[in-house]
């Protein structure tokens, strides 16, 4: 019989469920960090990743709608979550874009959604399903641990790359140059709040799978792209897919 965890159980359990299911493991992300991708390659990705984060601060908007009122610290992490994507600064969908010109596409391109894949398509509507069905700390796990945190682990393999190889500059690269620190910090917000209001065992239990369906969610989204962008160019087999992957995980990269 399944018992109510304790905080360090319940953040070892939530961190366990994503783990071996990191989109970094996939192989668009492998191709990325290695330098194999060309730009035209790096523009279908951003053309893409338009339509998953872009309605980012919607997501959580639904949420912060439906958030229980005396749980006031999570309704201003969301509130101030989404005022970062939107008027905190630059719009974060702006610096996305300005990585996407970069890389030889155009703002029409990017804001079309004709331009994104069906995996895309259904990765949005799985948030956007989350944010507004689901009980609000479990869609906080689902989108804010479950995905958001990622982030920076991704990006920073990522990033360094995107300098050396790519040469592009400071100034084209500050989208992933923020997301590294804000996503970090929102990540770990999302956990406390996840640890702190998942109290009865069917709610502890709830955010568990949602974390692993995000997670995976966002893996069959990165390697999607591959084999819709990047297959014909570039093969598995120059690719190190295996390395740190349990066999079981490994279907997911090669579907």
């Amino acid at each position: 019989m399944q018992k109510l965890m304790d905080h360090v159980e319940f953040r070892t359990a939530l961190e366990n469920a994503i783990k071996g299911k990191s989109a970094n493991k996939a192989p668009f992300s492998v191709a990325w960090a290695s330098g194999k991708l060309s730009r035209a390659h790096l523009a279908r990705w951003a053309e893409n990743h338009y339509h998953y984060v872009g309605p980012f601060a919607d997501y959580l908007g639904y949420i912060y709608a439906r958030m229980p009122e005396q749980y006031q610290e999570a309704k201003d992490f969301l509130l101030a979550n989404m005022y970062e994507e939107e008027i905190g600064g630059d719009r974060h969908t702006d610096l996305l874009i300005r990585f996407a010109e970069a890389c030889g596409t155009t703002g029409a391109r990017v804001k079309d959604p004709d331009n994104m894949t069906p995996t895309t398509r259904g990765l949005q509507s799985w948030c956007y399903s989350v944010a507004m069905r689901e009980d609000p700390i479990v869609a906080v796990a689902g989108l804010v641990v479950g995905l958001e945190s990622q982030v920076p682990s991704i990006y920073r393999k990522q990033t360094p790359t995107l300098r050396d190889k790519y040469k592009f500059t400071d100034e084209e690269v500050e989208f992933f140059d923020l997301h590294i620190v804000s996503d970090e910090i929102h990540g770990e917000r999302g956990y406390q709040i996840v640890l702190e209001h998942a109290n009865t065992v069917e709610l502890q239990q709830r955010c568990l799978k949602i974390c692993e369906i995000g997670a995976q969610m966002r893996l069959l989204y990165t390697t999607a792209l591959y084999h819709d962008y990047v297959a014909n160019d570039i093969p598995l087999s120059e690719l190190d897919l295996a390395s740190g992957v349990p066999a079981d995980e490994r279907v997911l990269l090669q579907a």
